[in-house]
């Protein structure tokens, strides 16, 4: 049709066009004969030469282009002192132009190129200045095209046809068509008269000659037998998932192997329809994962640019993650303090300036909560324009006050995944993570999923402790205290003071680290001496050895972890492991190959580190020694045992419940005596309800609680602290 039919403006510029699509292909694929001064000579400008050219290719038009030599300052002065013949120079620096092409659309631009030398239908010269036998560098840049029906357009501007042209930097173009006027014909003819001159090495100052064979030749080596002729359209003009698809480059997508279960479509579809935003409440084991990466792919398909920021707990839920968002087609920058990608940093500044250009399409971050926060990080995402979404792992960590605060409001698009969303005595929290996340997408509570077979059924139980004469009296002493550290708020409810929650941490970790748990634990595991595939759940606590002399404590103190250790390991002789943060990645990764098969590893002992995300599939008992009175950490730790996995017909739960004392001697109690005991028993009795509730044999847990009321009369009794 021409040019007379394209709509073009008189000026392109990087913030608001993208020049490949909307200048060079449209006026290239309506061109008989491109005439180009480029300014330096490489093989990447060759290739940012070619896109768009395609079109031109079919036309059976014709290639101009004049280049200057990229020559050092120590050329020059070679070249000007005599020191060095100039031909000699001007070949050399020809022959280091050329890099290696970087994927698969560099390569076949060179192979085109080729062959259009081969062809006759591309020809190079080179250009210097020379100014009284001195020489310097040429650096115009012009280009002018002409279709068949006598139309011609010129352009000039600050577009190099460099590595980082099209890439990189910001740049602008003016364009003037000879029937636009008098002024723009004018130009046109002004342009076109600057270029022919050039060509003809006809203008003053400026010396032009043939391209050197040893550039021919060294371009041929890229010449491959045919070269694809709908590249343009690949790379630029179809969808950026097909063009990218066809690169090889990385872009989110569902693997073919991955058939989603239809909760996991109906989370994603809620997701789109909320304007891609909201939460996955999905309970532990049944994909969050995948659901969220489904989530990433399917807003790309939409989008077609996305800049995707993956955020979790810890270093070891990051590498887990980078496994499965590799499985989803993406080549995630792994952005932490210890990453393996040691260049991370310098790697998410690129992409965030390329993205932000619109130079790339698409790239992913996946990072801890703390790196996330930092200011570094904080700072890219600040930069970044464009389509950007959120992913935040166990996002109800992101409700605390300092983690809330790093949410950004720029960021359009944001999903929370959670099996836990709601902060245990922390409304204000959780209605921070409602008002940035949004609207819940799904609810997959555990017993669907149970009853669904998406995650493995359990026996459950309950084994009853309590506390030492000297734990017990601790207990009632720090709950008098912490009877004072009451106040109220201004909704008017009485609520601890921060002295009140110093002491209740206190005393949670006294009953986690209760020192019968050792002896009843010894005694549960005798019966699972030769077996594999267990779970010990320690507190992040201490438990204490006393020996009472004068009325005197000698105590050494011990971490829980290491105490489980010394009776598994050396009392019962057991091949066990800590699986703890002590443990980098890559231990990790050994410990939970080698517990999978079962051979050289029969258990591992953890602490709050596998609370969240880890995904060990052949747990096939756990024994929870300390649980605290939050629901997110024990639920976590149900949900790390019911995973699905081969042979695994059911799994088992041993929950050390922790009383203030045997329950035979309650009822030669004093009344005020037994209230203090009622907050621990309540809090307790919640859990034992939880997990019964599920189990295959209910009945375990509910006869003891009906116990423990009976002998607590707790129908009767309220309060305690």
């Amino acid at each position: 049709m021409g040019f007379k039919g394209l709509n073009l403006k008189i000026k392109y510029r990087s913030s608001d066009d993208d020049i490949v699509n909307d200048f060079y292909i449209p006026v290239l694929e309506n061109a008989k004969l491109y005439k180009r001064a480029v300014g330096f000579f490489s093989s990447s400008s060759l290739i940012e030469v070619s896109r768009g050219i395609t079109g031109l290719i079919k036309n059976g038009g014709k290639i101009q282009l004049i280049a200057s030599p990229k020559l050092q300052e120590k050329d020059i002065e070679a070249i000007n002192k005599g020191y060095e013949d100039r031909d000699e120079i001007f070949e050399r620096s020809i022959l280091d132009s050329f890099t290696k092409p970087s994927n698969y659309f560099e390569e076949e631009r060179l192979n085109m190129l080729a062959h259009l030398i081969a062809k006759g239908l591309l020809d190079i010269k080179l250009a210097f200045y020379e100014d009284d036998n001195k020489i310097g560098l040429y650096h115009e840049k012009i280009g002018l095209i002409y279709d068949d029906q006598g139309n011609k357009i010129a352009f000039t501007g600050s577009l190099n046809e460099s590595s980082t042209a099209f890439t990189k930097n910001f740049e602008s173009i003016d364009v003037f068509s000879s029937w636009k006027g008098k002024e723009s014909l004018e130009r046109v003819a002004e342009k076109e008269n600057d270029f022919n001159r050039l060509w003809d090495n006809q203008t003053n100052k400026i010396t032009v000659f043939d391209f050197p064979s040893v550039g021919i030749e060294k371009l041929k080596t890229y010449m491959k037998e045919d070269y694809d002729q709908e590249l343009d359209k690949k790379e630029f003009k179809e969808s950026q998932v097909e063009s990218l698809e066809f690169d090889l480059d990385n872009y989110p997508k569902v693997p073919k192997e991955i058939d989603l279960y239809d909760y996991q479509k109906q989370a994603v579809n809620s997701w789109v329809d909320k304007d891609f935003k909201g939460y996955f409440n999905m309970a532990t084991g049944t994909g969050k994962t995948f659901t969220g990466l489904a989530a990433i792919a399917k807003l790309f398909a939409e989008k077609r640019s996305l800049a995707v920021i993956i955020v979790c707990p810890y270093q070891h839920l990051v590498e887990q993650w980078v496994e499965d968002i590799e499985l989803f087609n993406m080549d995630p920058i792994i952005g932490y303090s210890a990453s393996c990608q040691r260049d991370w940093k310098d790697r998410l500044k690129d992409v965030v300036i390329d993205f932000s250009l619109d130079v790339i399409k698409h790239f992913c971050l996946v990072t801890t909560n703390a790196t996330f926060a930092s200011d570094f990080v904080q700072k890219q995402i600040d930069r970044l324009k464009g389509n950007v979404v959120v992913v935040v792992d166990e996002a109800h960590n992101f409700g605390s006050f300092n983690l809330s605060k790093k949410l950004n409001t720029n960021i359009p698009y944001r999903l929370a995944l959670s099996a836990t969303i709601e902060r245990y005595g922390d409304p204000e929290g959780t209605q921070k993570l409602f008002d940035y996340f949004g609207e819940e997408c799904i609810n997959y509570p555990l017993e669907l999923a149970i009853k669904e077979e998406k995650l493995t059924q359990y026996y459950y139980y309950p084994i009853v402790v309590h506390l030492t004469k000297d734990e017990l009296d601790a207990y009632r002493r720090l709950s008098k205290q912490m009877a004072k550290c009451f106040t109220t708020n201004k909704n008017g409810k009485k609520v601890l003071n921060d002295k009140g929650k110093r002491i209740a941490i206190k005393r949670a970790r006294l009953v986690a680290g209760a020192q019968n748990k050792l002896s009843a634990l010894k005694e549960e595991m005798i019966d699972y001496i030769g077996e594999s595939h267990t779970l010990v759940y320690c507190g992040a606590t201490t438990v204490s050895d006393i020996d009472y002399v004068d009325g005197k404590a000698n105590e050494k103190e011990l971490r829980q972890i290491m105490a489980v250790g010394s009776i598994l390991g050396n009392d019962l002789d057991m091949k066990i492991a800590k699986f703890t943060a002590e443990e980098n990645s890559s231990e990790r990764g050994i410990l939970k190959k080698e517990f999978s098969k079962g051979e050289n590893l029969q258990a591992l002992i953890a602490i709050r580190c596998l609370d969240e995300g880890v995904n060990i599939p052949k747990i096939k008992r756990a024994f929870i020694l300390a649980s605290s009175t939050n629901p997110k950490e024990y639920i976590q730790r149900r949900g790390r045992v019911l995973r699905l996995a081969s042979g695994k017909k059911f799994a088992k739960i041993y929950d050390f419940i922790t009383l203030p004392r045997p329950l035979n001697h309650v009822k030669n109690m004093a009344k005020s005596e037994i209230k203090s005991d009622i907050s621990l028993i309540k809090k307790e009795i919640k859990r034992i309800e939880d997990f019964a509730d599920l189990a295959i044999n209910p009945s375990q847990g509910f006869r003891l609680i009906n116990k423990f009321k009976d002998v607590y009369n707790l129908d009767k009794l309220h309060g305690g602290v």
